[in-house]
């Protein structure tokens, strides 16, 4: 491919719905739950002691798919994930390697390989198509940093609006699941398993949520950073030690979750 472009198509080799762990909107992830496929909650958090620049993009796109919280004296907003988890292939897939749930796939699917974060680029050495999938001979799928599918497009905006739409259905999630353990951004995620009948009470239940009766929650940091934990405390904001998990993952801080 030449340094300007990047030229794609999918060869339905399948390697990308292997070993996954699917962001889903809440949507996604009630249509999943009742076709009896298990998530994870994945939760992360972001001091927020005040609004970034407007033209940081990273952080508005942080600040969409997140809801403010408190973490002791400290403002933070806290990006909690739902997540199709499963080790192998995925569950939909068929022997020839086709998807058994086309018409109803995650949007990240859909996506794949573009990025949905605004931040971030295109990068094929990092995506688990082959090399075959890449070459001059494909469709122009990035031109100048652009990304050249429309429908890809309009899918990833999309994406972006699920975030903002389902964040503060969040908070309640959380809380109904009793969720109040998160790490710091850029160090890892706090991973919780979560009972499919449970899951599916707690997005019930938030359905209810009005988005303007929010409160701030209150959370604590996990760290397995001898210098966050430190760190934070000092500014009273409560953060706890915790190692990675017991298949010893780094930056995956497990907590199963109690019925509520």
């Amino acid at each position: 491919m030449d340094s300007k472009s990047i030229h794609f198509s999918c060869t339905q080799c399948g390697k990308c719905c292997h070993d996954l762990r699917l962001p889903l909107s809440l949507d996604e992830a009630e249509i999943w739950l009742k076709d009896n496929g298990g998530i994870e909650i994945f939760v992360e958090a972001i001091p927020w002691p005040s609004e970034p620049p407007n033209d940081n993009l990273q952080a508005a796109h942080r600040r969409g798919r997140s809801f403010p919280a408190k973490c002791g004296d400290l403002p933070i907003r806290v990006i909690a994930t739902l997540v199709a988890s499963f080790n192998g292939p995925c569950p939909n897939l068929l022997d020839d390697m086709r998807c058994g749930a086309y018409e109803k796939r995650p949007g990240v699917c859909r996506i794949y390989p573009a990025e949905v974060n605004p931040s971030l680029e295109l990068v094929p050495s990092t995506k688990s198509c082959p090399p075959e999938a890449w070459t001059n001979e494909k469709p122009v799928y990035v031109s100048g940093g652009r990304l050249m599918d429309v429908v890809t497009v309009e899918l990833i905006k999309q994406a972006r609006q699920a975030d903002i739409v389902d964040a503060f259905r969040k908070d309640d999630i959380c809380s109904t699941l009793g969720l109040r353990h998160c790490a710091l951004a850029n160090e890892g995620f706090s991973v919780f398993k979560v009972d499919r009948e449970i899951a599916l009470y707690a997005l019930e239940k938030s359905r209810n949520r009005e988005a303007d009766g929010i409160g701030a929650s209150e959370w604590t940091f996990v760290s397995n950073q001898r210098k966050s934990v430190d760190t934070l405390n000092s500014i009273e904001a409560r953060c706890i030690f915790a190692a990675g998990d017991s298949e010893g993952v780094h930056g995956y801080f497990g907590f199963h979750v109690a019925a509520p």
